[in-house]
């Protein structure tokens, strides 16, 4: 069902080059630092619903396109807020995303599906309304085999490392059941505390609470509240965590005095926050986080420039993540100076920053980049997920802040099952963006050679692999 060459270089003589960068990529292990699987799938070695719920009801891909064209999100297997979850006919939900597949056409999203139908789980038929219920049954099928069982299932797609997404109130128990299993395979949790450290979020100020009783520490004051935050990072570090993630809006950092974060921690606990605060002690915390990773080492990233849920009325019926969030603008030069100013020389910090503003791209993120040691770029995210997102991205960057100043690709799926996908498409992408530069005499093929493995494997795993876990 797909042709060899896709996405490589038209020019014949070009073509062929990177074929032969492709070959020295292809089979790499896959390095995955950073997406939003659940631990509890991987625990339980078990698929928790139906082929659709896999493959369509989680990507939001898949449900912004389709409901841009008038098709209801419920046919698509979600779930009101004011309903009761109910079981789900997946073969209705996949002869729906059938019946619309055309409108996918050019679209990454089509790529990743089709490689995982044809070269993952070997169905030889295209998807189309007529073979809906075929595709769907052979899809089925494999689910249901032992050796297709989730952590069967990354052994034979190559997945050396997977780091999920986890809360700071997260307990972890998934992750202590992987690690006490007789499973080899690495699995580790990313510290994600926007739910304990956003103001704007709901339920911020009960959560501060939780933390307290979950760490012990007295959140009600500024120091105790900081306590209790490294008591989770240390919990998280004891896991296999190698990481944090912060989604804020922005990239706003602060380095107030002790004074004044603990009079801004005051208000925004006591809920009685200015104008302002919310994204000041944002900023705020960003500059802890970083100061709390230089002492547990955990590699600090930073997603930012998305206007999550713009369509609020969706926002309300099915709640977030359901393909409403919008690229906005967004600063770096000023926004991370304090945070640079106060670590940006420190050989012992990683920040590893993602954008949805390519317009920084060439701007500021490449000259900062390729100037501060602390930081690295993150791979085209989310829309730039994409060939001509990642071709835009290596134009813009690489001549600026090289390629060793980024941390080469990761799939941010939310589908195990598209992981090796992604990989795919990016390593093929490197390919053809690599031959073009052989063929201008920029590189050898030798050099290219090498960095298509930096790309594919060795720029993550150095950044994301902790030896000896």
């Amino acid at each position: 069902m797909l042709h060899p060459d896709r996405l490589l270089p038209a020019e014949p003589g070009t073509r062929d080059i990177a074929r032969r960068l492709y070959d020295a990529s292809r089979t790499l292990p896959l390095v995955c630092p950073h997406g939003h699987y659940n631990p509890a799938v991987l625990a339980a070695n078990r698929w928790p619903a139906d082929a659709a719920s896999q493959l369509v009801a989680s990507d939001h891909y898949l449900l912004r396109l389709l409901y841009s064209h008038g098709v209801p999100l419920e046919s698509l297997g979600a779930t009101p807020a004011d309903q009761v979850s109910g079981e789900v006919d997946g073969r209705a939900v996949w002869r729906e995303l059938a019946r619309h597949y055309h409108l996918f056409r050019g679209t990454p999203s089509k790529l990743w599906l089709d490689h995982t139908l044809s070269e993952v789980v070997g169905v030889a038929d295209p998807l189309t309304p007529e073979t809906a219920d075929g595709v769907y049954d052979a899809l089925s099928a494999r689910l249901d085999e032992e050796a297709f069982r989730p952590r069967s299932f990354l052994d034979r797609c190559g997945v050396q490392f997977l780091a999920t997404t986890d809360g700071a109130l997260d307990a972890l128990e998934s992750h202590t059941a992987l690690r006490t299993s007789d499973w080899d395979g690495r699995v580790v949790p990313t510290f994600r505390p926007d739910d304990v450290i956003d103001p704007d979020r709901p339920g911020f100020r009960d959560r501060v609470v939780m933390l307290a009783e979950l760490t012990g520490a007295d959140t009600s004051t500024w120091g105790g509240y900081l306590e209790a935050l490294r008591i989770r990072r240390g919990c998280f570090v004891a896991a296999g965590a190698t990481a944090t993630d912060h989604g804020h809006p922005s990239a706003l950092t602060c380095d107030l005095s002790v004074g004044e974060a603990a009079d801004l921690f005051g208000r925004v606990v006591g809920g009685n926050p200015r104008p302002g605060d919310a994204e000041c002690f944002r900023g705020q915390m960003l500059v802890e986080m970083a100061a709390m990773s230089m002492d547990d080492g955990l590699v600090l990233q930073l997603h930012t420039g998305s206007w999550r849920n713009h369509n609020p009325a969706l926002a309300a019926r099915f709640g977030p993540d359901m393909g409403a969030d919008i690229p906005t603008r967004a600063d770096y030069v000023h926004a991370l100076k304090p945070l640079l100013d106060r670590f940006g020389n420190e050989p012992g910090l990683t920040v590893v920053l993602y954008t949805l503003d390519e317009s920084t791209y060439g701007r500021e993120l490449a000259p900062l980049a390729g100037h501060y040691p602390v930081l690295r770029l993150g791979p085209p995210w989310w829309f730039y997920d994409s060939p001509e997102g990642m071709r835009r991205y290596y134009r813009q960057v690489t001549e600026t802040a090289g390629f060793a100043n980024t941390v080469g690709f990761n799939d941010d799926a939310r589908s195990l099952l598209s992981i090796p996908a992604r990989h795919d498409v990016a390593r093929r992408v490197n390919a053809g963006y690599l031959a073009e530069l052989v063929a201008e005499h920029r590189l050898t093929e030798d050099e290219a050679a090498d960095l298509a493995v930096d790309l594919a494997h060795r720029l993550a795993a150095e950044t994301f692999m902790r030896q000896g876990w």
